[in-house]
């Protein structure tokens, strides 16, 4: 198929009336999770994936999708507003967008968000459509040794990328691959780390540790420090920015979208890391450097076109080569595993429905974002007077009920206290669960792949090192280590998070 037979089957797939509701449904969840303090995408595809069940792959993966890149746009209007970031990547948003809220451009602001956000993610999906297929095939010539020394790379990254201590991200690394390792042998079949406890012979559920580590464990943390949550009395008008302003947006977003765009693909990076680098770039580049955080435009265009780009190319390396570029993605690999579909190269073969839908459900998704949010700010704000006490016992209701739903176990449950648990003591310790995720999902996959290769290579442990390819990516991981122990990147890894 070539790409416009590829695009109309996708739009086929995409504009069905089903999955048009459920993109509908996701982005309309998305932008309310966003405009939420304490939710955020992670946790609701947590929470929810017990009730994907009952949809198709097609449906399940668009829904999921609508909520990831939906809360880009929601964690926007509460920043620009209130001054209260929804979602993490909008923390740099709020500098300005709240200044230009207070010198009454809140309309012009909440406009900047939703435009910038609109054509970032527009390009971002057209970028996805024309590489994500050539990277797939490129992805079939990978051996075990190849996959064994991507997902290795991938998981250094996400260690440098992730915020906080370089020690930390390693120990939550290992010991994501050590849970995922739980259960029946790959090969064998024979249960080991089980502690004769039958119930953990298939493994631990993927489920109860998201839903434990993002969904109660934040919460817990968040109930911890309830914040004041005043919504503005203004009335927000001048939602059409006039043409110096759209002149103002064009670099800025432009920037903003390849930062976004480069970010989003590797591995750790994504919206939060691509906001706050477009911010940083802007910052030094802005003349005067006074105007960026009194409320300039940039300051809103460049951050919010980088967080939706990034949050559209993340989704590159999940479809293509079954590698999720952050934590996000390693719940969307979850889903796709819930459904029976094998996430990987092949995916765009043989299963190119769901492959395709997906990103044409994007170009939909965007323009619902656009028509819905704008018209949709007051509802959104009144949201936010709703309280703590009501909000949170719902989602612990809904989480308990997702969990059990699962196998029909009360083992399942307690495995969810236990992750809420370590979710609350890893948020105290500063200690990031994004790695932890990570590597659950690909250490089983990473055991795997070495096992085989050694197979392969009658034993020879070498052979990860001859293969030109795997050699490659495993120096540029082991390089990366060696790097970031040097004083200066050191301390600016540390401080690629304070805008």
């Amino acid at each position: 198929m070539d790409l416009f037979q590829s695009l109309a089957l996708g739009f086929g797939q995409a504009l069905a009336p089903a999955n048009f509701v459920w993109c509908l449904v996701g982005v309309l969840i998305g932008t309310l999770v966003g405009v939420l303090p304490g939710l955020g995408p992670a946790a609701t595809i947590a929470m929810l994936l017990p009730f994907t069940y009952g949809l198709s792959p097609v449906a399940a993966m668009i829904m999921l999708a609508g909520i990831y890149y939906g809360a880009q746009y929601g964690g926007s209007t509460t920043a620009i507003l209130i001054n209260l970031p929804g979602e993490a990547s909008s923390v740099v948003t709020a500098i300005d967008g709240y200044k230009m809220a207070r010198q009454g451009r809140a309309g012009t602001a909440l406009a900047t968000a939703a435009i910038s956000s609109f054509v970032a993610g527009t390009i971002a999906t057209i970028l996805l459509a024309l590489f994500a297929p050539a990277l797939a095939e490129v992805g079939l010539m990978f051996g075990p040794a190849e996959y064994f020394a991507l997902m290795t790379l991938g998981l250094v990254a996400s260690i440098l990328l992730a915020s906080g201590s370089m020690m930390k991200g390693v120990a939550m690394v290992l010991a994501g691959i050590l849970l995922g390792l739980i259960g029946q042998d790959v090969q064998t079949a024979f249960p080991r780390f089980t502690f004769r406890i039958t119930e953990l012979e298939d493994g631990i559920g993927f489920v109860m540790v998201a839903m434990g580590l993002f969904g109660i464990g934040e919460i817990i943390r968040d109930l911890e420090n309830p914040e004041k949550r005043v919504a503005t009395t203004q009335a927000v008008t001048g939602l059409v920015p006039s043409r110096s302003d759209l002149i103002r947006m064009i670099a800025p977003t432009a920037r903003g979208t390849i930062i976004g765009s480069v970010l989003g693909i590797l591995p750790g990076g994504g919206a939060l890391l691509a906001s706050f680098a477009a911010y940083s770039i802007e910052k030094k580049i802005a003349r005067p450097p006074e105007g960026m955080g009194n409320g300039a435009i940039e300051g809103v265009a460049a951050p919010e076109s980088a967080n939706n780009a990034g949050a559209q190319t993340s989704f590159v390396p999940m479809l293509t080569l079954g590698i999720p570029s952050n934590a996000v993605m390693a719940l969307m690999i979850g889903a796709l595993i819930v459904q029976g579909v094998a996430p990987g190269p092949t995916l765009v073969t043989e299963k190119p429905e769901i492959f395709w839908g997906v990103i044409a459900s994007m170009w939909i998704g965007n323009a619902m974002l656009v028509v819905l949010n704008l018209p949709l700010i007051g509802i959104w704000v009144r949201l936010l007077s709703v309280p703590f006490a009501y909000l949170y016992p719902a989602i612990l209701l809904f989480c308990a009920i997702g969990a059990f739903s699962m196998s029909n176990s009360t083992f399942d449950i307690w495995l969810l206290a236990l992750f809420s648990a370590l979710g609350y003591l890893f948020a105290k310790l500063e200690c990031e669960p994004s790695p932890l995720i990570l590597g659950l999902v690909l250490g089983p996959m990473m055991e795997e792949n070495f096992r085989r290769a050694i197979q392969l290579s009658k034993g020879d442990y070498l052979t990860f090192f001859q293969r030109p390819l795997s050699a490659t990516l495993l120096a540029c991981a082991g390089l990366a280590l060696l790097v970031v122990v040097l004083p200066s990147i050191r301390s600016a890894r540390e401080g690629a998070f304070r805008p």
